[in-house]
């Protein structure tokens, strides 16, 4: 018989109990401060159809889209003269309908055109779901993984996007994160900086290229520039950008005398003053944000304030991000419907979490308490304690089978459970349970009324 070598996709993982545990420690800080916020629920389907999904994230977004090719022989109407074209985009529609989600915005504005007529407005929903991306796998960049997502559409008011802010700082806080940036800037600005060094009608291009300023450096992004049609003369105007001085008023006061002739990049500096204003009101903390005219963000259906938030602490990319999109409902035929939203990004907070020790020990004890098989004579009764334990709200288990008490021990020991309760004959006659401390190896006889209190106390 072969060898088959088992085995998952690169860019996927597996969790396994003590990973999921401390996963759905942040799903749960996040949906906390999502419901406190006033957000609702919402799932899409894993697949949408490709005519969904293409052309909302611009070329590079596209090409990481995964397809999923058509059930049965999907090769049935493929002619052989199609095979051999050089280029797959006449062949893909024949070939591949579907997609798997690329992220949790394009599908939520889908459903919102779907449902018009039954949604509130503003309508605010979060969602945690999974995305896939066809990238190359690397450190905090993987194929498949969590996004947890807050979008409220049907108003274009920057109070939002100042409660984005307090949200951020909230779920922070909640995870222990203290060391963070929130990189904010506006769409609006970097179109009035094309229009600033000539290159008016280029933004896309624009922004496309200077999102990757952290990845591969200002050279590199200059080379891109170049090579997109950027002349000497634009990159030589561009170079005060990157080094903008001051803070945010020196900023705006800098910016706003550079775009006297654009108004659309003085109305994004009006909007990233105006939010600020709405922050402070709110009592947000505005020592973790940063005004940085350089942040893009690649998605190309951002058109008003973006966000980007990294943690200094670790050398990883940002763990959450969004902006305002005023449009993103008009491509499937609803146009004027303005949004904005915030995205975390799960399995990288996981990893920085892991690494910075944040996640509290008490969140890997699943199992409170387990009740230890002596043997058959008292498995009824150590049944019925079982359930009279459970009821009043404590995680508890029995071992299965009565083997040796050392095994059992052992095990309760590996699963990391801080009590063992042990009912043998003397116990039932008693009443008197031995409730055995696994850390410190005390044990105690009590009844199940202090039994349940004192592992209740402790917890």
């Amino acid at each position: 018989m072969a060898n088959h070598q088992i085995g998952i996709p690169k860019g996927t993982r597996d969790f396994g109990p003590e990973n999921m545990i401390k996963r759905n420690f942040i799903f749960d800080q996040i949906k906390v401060v999502f419901q406190k916020f006033g957000f609702l629920p919402l799932e899409t389907p894993t697949m949408e159809n490709l005519s969904v999904l293409t052309g909302k994230y611009g070329d590079e977004g596209d090409q990481l889209l995964f397809k999923v090719l058509n059930s049965g022989d999907f090769l049935s109407k493929v002619r052989q003269e199609d095979l051999q074209q050089p280029q797959a985009r006449e062949l893909l529609p024949q070939i591949a309908e579907k997609g798997l989600r690329y992220d949790l915005t394009v599908p939520f504005a889908r459903y919102v055109v779907m449902n018009r007529n039954d949604i509130n407005l503003p309508f605010k929903r979060y969602q945690i779901q999974p995305v896939w991306r066809a990238d190359r796998p690397q450190r905090g960049r993987y194929r498949e993984f969590y996004q947890c997502d807050a979008d409220v559409v049907g108003t274009d008011s920057l109070i939002c996007e100042s409660e984005i802010i307090l949200m951020i700082s909230e779920v922070f806080g909640r995870l222990g994160l203290k060391n963070y940036t929130i990189k904010m800037n506006n769409r609006k600005i970097l179109t009035g900086i094309t229009e600033a060094i000539g290159a008016e009608g280029k933004e896309a291009d624009f922004c496309v290229a200077i999102d990757k300023l952290d990845k591969i450096g200002k050279e590199a992004v200059q080379k891109e520039l170049s090579s997109r049609g950027f002349t000497d003369r634009a990159l030589e105007l561009l170079e005060p950008f990157f080094n903008l001085p001051g803070g945010l008023t020196e900023k705006l006061h800098g910016l706003k005398t550079i775009f006297t002739h654009s108004a659309t990049g003085t109305a994004g500096l009006e909007e990233i003053s105006r939010i600020y204003q709405l922050a402070e009101a709110l009592q947000a903390r505005l020592e973790h944000i940063d005004f940085d005219i350089t942040l893009a963000r690649g998605l190309s259906y951002y058109t008003g304030t973006i966000f980007e938030v990294k943690v200094n602490d670790v050398q990883m990319g940002s763990v959450a991000g969004g902006g305002r999109y005023d449009n993103l409902t008009g491509v499937f035929g609803m146009p004027g419907l303005s949004g904005v939203g915030i995205s975390f990004g799960v399995d990288r907070l996981y990893d920085v979490m892991d690494e910075l020790k944040l996640f509290p020990e008490n969140q890997i004890e699943s199992t409170q308490l387990m009740v230890a098989n002596i043997d058959l004579a008292s498995e009824p009764f150590a049944l019925t304690t079982l359930t009279t334990i459970r009821n009043a709200g404590i995680n508890s288990e029995i071992y299965p089978s009565s083997t040796k008490l050392k095994k059992q021990l052992n095990y309760a020991d590996k699963k990391g459970i801080p009590y063992v309760l042990l009912i043998g004959p003397e116990e039932i006659n008693t009443g008197k349970l031995s409730l055995r401390n696994m850390k410190t190896g005390e044990q105690a006889a009590l009844t199940v009324e202090e039994i349940v209190k004192k592992i209740t106390v402790a917890a």
